[in-house]
């Protein structure tokens, strides 16, 4: 919360006071300030904000600490769904699971996300900054495709030349891991493996959102699937001896 939301307060106020006349500013949110979509379809910006972890409403937070000075500053909000790509851990700890032969799954009931590779990402916060009509405006950024956490799995699988078994982790079993995980870093002062706020979001069922807005508005055009995302993402893996 002091960094994603009192933080970005704490930028507004300084552009506001030492640059008053700055040409944009973008907020790099996240998908998690809207929280998962609960009625089986995609989520959009004019929908609800229900986030279900600390990060998620830190996240939304520094959102409408923007939007109270959207009068003031000429803003834009992105908020990215899971992003990938060279350099990323979270995916890296995916693929070493994989690796050893798991493919780990965290609900009984099929699941659904949104994805986008990490140069996409950057191609919106261009389009943002060039952008006279976004001022003020949020938009959801992906490569826009609907995946299966299972179908996702078995990309990664093909890309690595392996095959995994799947295997059902149930709740209790991951949340008593990032509990433990959350103790340990009080001790270390290391951030934790995975916190329970993470826990909270990874059993949501549907993590899908709608990129039309963004499309209309910023012409922004996703320009990596996630078959060429993760085959990128790996060989950078490699070459970098991360596995």
């Amino acid at each position: 919360m002091d960094v994603n939301a009192l933080g970005t307060e704490n930028l507004i106020h300084a552009c506001l006071e030492k640059n008053p006349h700055l040409k944009k500013f973008i907020y790099l949110s996240s998908q998690a300030a809207a929280g998962p979509c609960r009625d089986g379809g995609k989520k959009r910006e004019s929908d609800q904000c229900q986030p279900v972890s600390p990060y998620g409403r830190s996240k939304r937070r520094g959102e409408e600490y923007c939007l109270e000075h959207v009068s003031q500053i000429p803003l834009v909000i992105l908020r990215p769904s899971a992003v990938y790509g060279p350099r990323d851990r979270d995916v890296y700890f995916f693929f070493k699971v994989l690796k050893k032969g798991i493919k780990p799954l965290f609900s009984q009931e099929e699941q659904h996300i949104s994805l986008c590779y990490v140069e996409d990402v950057v191609q919106a916060l261009l389009l943002s900054a060039d952008s006279y009509d976004a001022t003020g405006e949020v938009f959801f950024i992906s490569d826009g495709q609907d995946y299966r956490l299972d179908q996702i799995g078995d990309l990664f699988e093909k890309s690595m030349g392996i095959h995994a078994r799947p295997i059902y982790i149930p709740r209790w079993v991951i949340s008593g891991v990032a509990s433990f995980s959350e103790r340990i870093s009080k001790f270390t002062q290391n951030p934790p493996l995975i916190n329970r706020g993470k826990v909270e979001e990874m059993i949501q069922k549907n993590w899908l959102c709608d990129i039309s807005k963004a499309e209309k508005v910023l012409g922004f055009k996703p320009r990596f699937s996630l078959a060429e995302g993760i085959k990128i993402t790996y060989e950078w893996y490699l070459k970098e001896n991360w596995l």
